[in-house]
């Protein structure tokens, strides 16, 4: 990424801080930290060919990538819901029969999907999109009635829109999803000195503020605000921190 870009947010910060605690440890203070942009592929890609060493993102911690990927503490708990443009009549999954829905390609919420409608027999037609962005934009736009992903990607992509209200987020949670930053595996020292940073983060209470600032607080030019409280899983997780996650 060209260093005239601007690189913000959550997990950026938290992976700046690991990063900060990594150069301290190995007494290399003029190391220097470099952004790679991926996308919802490229992001582990990226990994395994060694052009990044932390993953940054909303990467959901799940079995079958851990057999390829390391995890850190969770730094977020997200539930899979649904945009749709406001007064469609969709309010949850039942109402999907026979829609035109969207999802994002390599995301967890296809599988997710898939099984809804086929315990369902809800028929939906599923079309893919390039990027979180893209799927959002084929709602907006009308070309499908919903897009289920992460609830707080879709409350971000809802804030920046030109017309919020248009849209809505709906439907019963269909799962849980674990954040985490994705390191490569086996490698035990680094893992050990990214985990030890996270540990105090969450220990020093600087995780808090984190949240609270890019959640709960008007941020950027606009001064958009997600109004997302922390959730209760999170809240409980931060008392007993702990990489282990169900599957």
């Amino acid at each position: 990424m060209d260093e005239s870009q601007q690189v913000s947010g959550y997990a950026v910060d938290l992976c700046v801080k690991v990063a900060d605690a990594v150069m301290r440890e190995l007494k290399l203070p003029n190391l220097k930290v470099q952004f790679l942009a991926v996308d919802t592929a490229s992001r582990f890609t990226s990994l395994a060919d060694g052009k990044a060493d932390l993953e940054c993102g909303t990467t959901t911690n799940n079995a079958e990538r851990r057999k390829k990927f390391d995890f850190t503490i969770p730094h977020f708990f997200s539930g899979v819901r649904m945009l749709v443009r406001t007064g469609a009549g969709i309010r949850n999954w039942p109402d999907l029969r026979d829609k035109a829905v969207v999802t994002t390609k390599s995301t967890t919420a296809i599988k997710l999907l898939n099984d809804r409608s086929n315990v369902r027999a809800l028929h939906v037609k599923l079309l893919e999109g390039s990027s979180d962005v893209d799927s959002f934009r084929m709602v907006e736009q009308g070309h499908a009635d919903a897009f289920p992903m992460d609830d707080v990607l879709l409350y971000g992509l809802r804030a920046a829109a030109k017309h919020p209200a248009a849209l809505s987020i709906v439907g019963d949670t269909l799962s849980v999803e674990p954040y985490a930053i994705m390191l490569l595996k086996d490698d035990a020292d680094f893992r050990k000195m990214v985990e030890r940073e996270m540990l105090r983060i969450i220990a020093d209470g600087e995780i808090n503020r984190l949240y609270e600032r890019w959640f709960t607080r008007p941020i950027g030019p606009k001064g958009t605000n997600m109004n997302m409280p922390m959730g209760y899983l999170l809240r409980e997780s931060l008392r007993f921190p702990t990489d282990k996650v169900a599957n």
